[in-house]
C-alpha cells in the first residue's frame, strides 16, 4: 500500500496560484493512476483531476480545465496540482488519492492522504 501527505496548501486571493504537492512512500508512483479531489464544506467529495499510471494522459473536471494541471515527477514520488486563477468556489480540502494500475478516466482510488485546506477570498 502507498502512504501519500499532501502539502501546499493555504490562503489565497481570488485570481492568484497555489501549488499542492503529494508525496508518496512505501511504493513508487510509477505504476499508480494518481488524482486530486476535493470536498467543500457541507458537500460530497468530488474529482478534480487524475493522471494515468506512467503519468502519459490526463483528465480534468470541467469546472478546473484550463486552470488547473496534475503532473508527476516520478524520480521524487510527488504529484502536483498547480492551480491558477483561483476562485471563491475552489475553497475545500483537497485530497491526493492513488490506485494501482488504475483507470484515470474512472478512478477507482484506494490509497488517500490526510487532506490539505485550500481557501479562496473574493
Amino acid at each position: 500500500q502507498v502512504q501519500l501527505v499532501e502539502s501546499g496548501g493555504g490562503v489565497v486571493q481570488a485570481g492568484g496560484s497555489l501549488r499542492l504537492s503529494c508525496v508518496a512512500s512505501g511504493r513508487p508512483l510509477s505504476n499508480y493512476a494518481v488524482g486530486w479531489l476535493r470536498q467543500a464544506p457541507g458537500k460530497e467529495r468530488e474529482f478534480v483531476a487524475a493522471l494515468s499510471w506512467r503519468g502519459t494522459s490526463t483528465n480534468y473536471a470541467d469546472s478546473v480545465k484550463g486552470r488547473f494541471t496534475i503532473s508527476l515527477n516520478m524520480a521524487k514520488d510527488t504529484v502536483y496540482l498547480q492551480m491558477n486563477s483561483l476562485n471563491p468556489e475552489d475553497t475545500a480540502v483537497y485530497y491526493c488519492a492513488a490506485e494501482l494500475y488504475g483507470n484515470y478516466l474512472n478512478p477507482a482510488f484506494s490509497s488517500w492522504g490526510q487532506g490539505t485546506q485550500v481557501t479562496v477570498s473574493s
